[in-house]
C-alpha cells in the first residue's frame, strides 16, 4: 500500500479525491492499494522538562540550565486517536509519500512521526502549492525523492530544540528572578517573541520621549487661464531641518506677508517627465497582512485565518503562508486558464477584458527569486466572490486584483514640476496627469496601496511656460508641529518584523535578516503577536498596539542577545548550514546548549524590578490551596462537574 501523509484533514480529502481514494476509513481515505491519512498539525510535541526528571515540576534556579541529553517527543493528548491511526497505517505501508505543507514546518510534522513510529520504507515528497485538482495532479506527476527534503526536517528540528532551550530556561529564570522582587506573574521569554516585544517597547518609548518642534509652511493659491492650482513655499535651506521644514517663524511670517501683497507669481521653469509604474508583485503573507490591517482593519491572525480558509476550504487561492511575491516562469502557462475562470466567475470583471493581456510577462515571473513557495494568487477553481462572507470576499478581491494586475499595462502619468518666484520667494507646484491607468484598473480604489509621500492629493496643472505670470488668489500661513512616531498596528508590526534588518548594524547579520525576511516566519508572526496580546504584554486600543509596564521591565532585564534581532540572523545562518548539510543537527544543538548555559550563569545572580500588575498565568508554585488541599482551579472544576446533569456515555454519530 502507498500511504500519503497530509498535514490537515481538508488537505487529505482533496488529495484523496484526485487519487480515487473515496472510502472513509479510520483516520484515513482508502482506495485501491492507496491510502491517504492526515495529521492535525503536530501530533507530537517536545517533552516538557518534568518528563526528563520529576524535580523539574517545581521551578528552581539551582536546576537551570535544563539541557536534555536525549530529546523526547510525546503524543499530544488532544489528537492521540489520530496518532494511533497514523501509526497503524505507517506499519502497514510499503511506500510513503509526504504530502504535508511544502515548507520547513510541514517537513517536520511528517518526519517526526516517521521517526517516532520507526517507519523504514521508501519515501517520496509531494511538493504542492495549491489544492485545486489541476495543481494536485501536476504535483503528483512530479514527486520528489524523499532524501531531497530530509535536511529541511533537521533544520526545523534544530530551530524547535533551540526555541525550547530558550523558552524553558529563560522563562523559568526570569520568572524566578521576578518572584524575588515580588512580581507574581510568569515572564515568558522566546527567540522571536522577545525581539518582537522589544520593537513595540522601543516604539512606545520613542513616542513618550518625543519633543514636538514647531515649523511653518505656506500654501499659495494661483490662477492661470481660469484654472486654480496650489504652490508651496520653499524656505532657504539654512532655515530648515533635514526634511525641508522651515523652523524660522519670523521668516515665514515675512514671506507670507510679501506674497500676500504681491499680485502675481512668475514661472521660472517647467519640467514634465513621463513616469511608468510596474504592477506590484502578488502578495506574500506579510504584505497581505499589512494591507489588510491598514485598509480592512483586520488583525494579522484574522487575515491568516481567512487566507487559510480561501486556500483549504474554498480552493480559491494558492498556499497562503508564503514569504515570496514572485512566480515561477512555468506557472505562466496556466495564466490564460486562470484569467478565463476568473472572468467567468465574476461578471464585474467584464470591463477589464479589453485590457488584459494573457501573454504579458511582468517582473513577477522570475525563477531566480522564487523561494520554497511562490506569491499568493487565485486558482482556476474560481467562483463568484459574492458567495463568500464579507471579509473573505474583501481579502480574495485583493489577492485576485494583484494577480490581474500582472496582465495589464504599466500605470503611466506625466509628472509636472513648476518653479515660480513670488515677491522674491521660491514656490513649487507639482501636478500629475494620468496617461494610462494600466494595472490600477484592477485595484479597488479604496484599497489601492499608497504610492510615494505626497502631502497633497494629486492636482492637474494648467499649461505653464517660462515667464508666464500667474495671479495670486490667496496665501495661507500654516503653524504646524512635528509629529511623534505612530504606534504600531498589527500590520505595521508584521512589516517591522520583516524589515528588522534596519535595526542591525553588523552588515553580515543585516544581509542575513534580509535574506530570511526578518524575524519569525510568514506562518508564525501572527501567532507571536496574538500570544503577546493574550498574555497581556501587549494591549490594543483600536488598531494601535502598546506594551504594558511588565513588558517594558522584562525587555530591560533580559540579556541584550535575547532581545536582539541580530541573534535570529546568527541562528538562521547556522540553520541554513544544517539544511545544506554543512553542519549536523547535533552540532547545532550542542552550540545552542553551551550558549544557553553561559546566559543562565551570567543572569542567575542579577537583581531585577518588574513594574505594573502581574499579567499572564500565575507560576505553578503560586496556585492557591483551599480547604482540603484543592487548588482554586481544581475546586472550580469540581464544582462545574457537580453542577452538570448526568449524560449518557454514548457518543453521538456526529
Amino acid at each position: 500500500m502507498r500511504l500519503y501523509l497530509c498535514e490537515k484533514p481538508s488537505q487529505a480529502k482533496d488529495i484523496a479525491k484526485v487519487l480515487g481514494a473515496n472510502r472513509k476509513g479510520d483516520g484515513c481515505w482508502q482506495g485501491t492499494d492507496v491510502c491517504v491519512t492526515w495529521c492535525v498539525g503536530h501530533l507530537l510535541e517536545t517533552a516538557p522538562p518534568d518528563s526528563y526528571d520529576a524535580r523539574y515540576k517545581r521551578w528552581n534556579l539551582t536546576d537551570l540550565p535544563i539541557i536534555p541529553q536525549s530529546w523526547k517527543m510525546l503524543v499530544k493528548p488532544k489528537t492521540a486517536s489520530q496518532f494511533k491511526a497514523v501509526k497503524r497505517l505507517l506499519g502497514e505501508a510499503h511506500e510513503l509519500v509526504i504530502a504535508t505543507d511544502a515548507d520547513r514546518e510541514g517537513e517536520m510534522i511528517a518526519r517526526e512521526l516517521i521517526e517516532h513510529c520507526r517507519y523504514r520504507g521508501p519515501i517520496q515528497r509531494l511538493w504542492l502549492s495549491a489544492l485545486d485538482d489541476a495543481s494536485i495532479r501536476k504535483a503528483l506527476a512530479h514527486l520528489l525523492p524523499g532524501q531531497q527534503t530530509f535536511n529541511l526536517y533537521h533544520s526545523a528540528l534544530g530551530r524547535s530544540r533551540a526555541d525550547w532551550l530558550i523558552g524553558m530556561n529563560m522563562s523559568r529564570l526570569f520568572t524566578l528572578l521576578g518572584q524575588q522582587s515580588g512580581y507574581q506573574g510568569v515572564l515568558p521569554v522566546g527567540r522571536v517573541q522577545t525581539p518582537t516585544l522589544r520593537l513595540v517597547v522601543d516604539r512606545d518609548r520613542s513616542i513618550a520621549d518625543f519633543v514636538p518642534v514647531p515649523f511653518w509652511a505656506i500654501e499659495v493659491q494661483l490662477q492661470s487661464a481660469g484654472h486654480l492650482f496650489n504652490a508651496h513655499w520653499r524656505a532657504p535651506d539654512e532655515h530648515c531641518d533635514d526634511q525641508g521644514r522651515c523652523l524660522n517663524q519670523a521668516l515665514a511670517q515675512q514671506a507670507a506677508a510679501d506674497m500676500q501683497a504681491a499680485a502675481v507669481a512668475q514661472v521660472l521653469n517647467v519640467a514634465t517627465e513621463r513616469v511608468r509604474e510596474a504592477a506590484p508583485l502578488p502578495f506574500d503573507l506579510g504584505t497581505l497582512q499589512e494591507l489588510c490591517s491598514k485598509k480592512l482593519g483586520l488583525g494579522a491572525q484574522e487575515t491568516l485565518d481567512i487566507a487559510q480558509a480561501l486556500y483549504e476550504t474554498h480552493k480559491l487561492i494558492t498556499y497562503p503562508r508564503s514569504d515570496c511575491g514572485y512566480l515561477p516562469v512555468s506557472q505562466h502557462g496556466e495564466a490564460p486558464a486562470i484569467l478565463a475562470a476568473l472572468q467567468r466567475a465574476d461578471a464585474s470583471l467584464a470591463p477589464l477584458q479589453a485590457h488584459l493581456q494573457p501573454q504579458r510577462r511582468s517582473r513577477a515571473w522570475n525563477d531566480a527569486k522564487v523561494s520554497a513557495h511562490h506569491g499568493i494568487i487565485p486558482t482556476a477553481a474560481a467562483s463568484d466572490p459574492a458567495r463568500l462572507p464579507a471579509k473573505h470576499k474583501a481579502v480574495y478581491t485583493l489577492i485576485r486584483a494583484r494577480y490581474l494586475a500582472q496582465f495589464l499595462p504599466n500605470h503611466e502619468y506625466d509628472r509636472t514640476q513648476a518653479e515660480l518666484d513670488c515677491a522674491s520667494h521660491a514656490l513649487r507646484a507639482v501636478g500629475k496627469q494620468i496617461v494610462e491607468p494600466g494595472w490600477r484598473r484592477a485595484l479597488p480604489e479604496a484599497l489601492t496601496p499608497p504610492k510615494g509621500r505626497e502631502a497633497q492629493p494629486a492636482q492637474v496643472l494648467p499649461p505653464l511656460q517660462q515667464g508666464l505670470a500667474c495671479a495670486v488668489q490667496g496665501v495661507q500661513l500654516k503653524d504646524l508641529w512635528t509629529q511623534p512616531p505612530k504606534p504600531f498596528t498589527e500590520g505595521d508590526l508584521i512589516k517591522a518584523m520583516k524589515n528588522v534588518a534596519k535595526l542591525v548594524d553588523d552588515p553580515r547579520l543585516k544581509q542575513k535578516l534580509k535574506e530570511t525576511t526578518g524575524i519569525g516566519t510568514e506562518a508564525t508572526r501572527a501567532s507571536i503577536i496574538q500570544g503577546l496580546l493574550d498574555r497581556g504584554y501587549l494591549v490594543k486600543q483600536g488598531k494601535a498596539l502598546s506594551a504594558t509596564p511588565a513588558a517594558c521591565s522584562l525587555i530591560d532585564a533580559v540579556p541584550r542577545a535575547i532581545a536582539d534581532p541580530g541573534t535570529t540572523a546568527i541562528w538562521e545562518q547556522a540553520l541554513d548550514m544544517v539544511q545544506s548539510g554543512e553542519m549536523s543537527l547535533e552540532a547545532f544543538v550542542a552550540r545552542q546548549s553551551a550558549w544557553m548555559g553561559k546566559l543562565v550563569e551570567r543572569c542567575r545572580s542579577m537583581r531585577m524590578t518588574i513594574t505594573g500588575p502581574a499579567v499572564g498565568k500565575s507560576p505553578p508554585w503560586k496556585k492557591k490551596r483551599r480547604a482540603g488541599g484543592q487548588s482554586k482551579a481544581a475546586e472550580g472544576k469540581a464544582k462545574a462537574k457537580a453542577s452538570k446533569p448526568r449524560q449518557s456515555r454514548r457518543k453521538s454519530s456526529g
